[in-house]
């Protein structure tokens, strides 16, 4: 079981959005720059993310996208809903019958009891995290990053001078 690239690149083009002071936005080249994607493919992403409401776009020289919403509102299962559905689809084992046309463990299915309670599990966790959970995360990272690079300094500095 895997999350694609999709959803993990989706859900960092939407933060990267959501990274924006107020009043600004993002374009497509910015997008790609800082998470080293290809033009079209942040183009692909951010459509998926307008269509499903957590962006808009603004069109012109001083153009780009922006966050829809306030970021505590941005529920993380809608957006991996919007960026490839469910980790296991309700139809699943009719897509995947075998040679038959149906399943023939349909009516006893031990396998299909386990992949709902994943499924379960997971919507659990997606549904109770925001964008803003997701935000508070990176940003305490870059800060301890910063720190670590203070100190870094410091000691080179102190290293130096003996």
């Amino acid at each position: 079981m895997k999350f694609s690239t999709q959803e993990e690149y989706g859900l960092r083009c939407l933060l990267s959005i959501a990274q924006c002071e107020p009043g600004q936005s993002k374009t497509i080249p910015q997008i790609a720059k800082e998470e080293q994607l290809s033009h079209p493919h942040v183009a692909k992403l951010l459509m998926l993310l307008r269509k499903s409401g957590f962006i808009k776009s603004v069109r012109g020289h001083a153009g780009g996208y922006y966050l829809a919403m306030e970021p505590k509102a941005i529920i993380l299962g809608d957006v991996f809903e919007a960026l490839g559905g469910r980790l296991i689809e309700p139809n699943f084992c009719a897509r995947h019958s075998g040679l038959s046309h149906r399943c023939i463990h349909e009516g006893d299915c031990a396998v299909q009891f386990v992949f709902a309670e994943v499924q379960e599990a997971v919507d659990r966790v997606l549904q109770n995290k925001t964008l803003a959970n997701v935000l508070d995360v990176s940003n305490r990272s870059k800060l301890k990053m910063v720190e670590r690079v203070q100190r870094m300094e410091k000691f080179q500095k102190r290293m130096a001078g003996t």
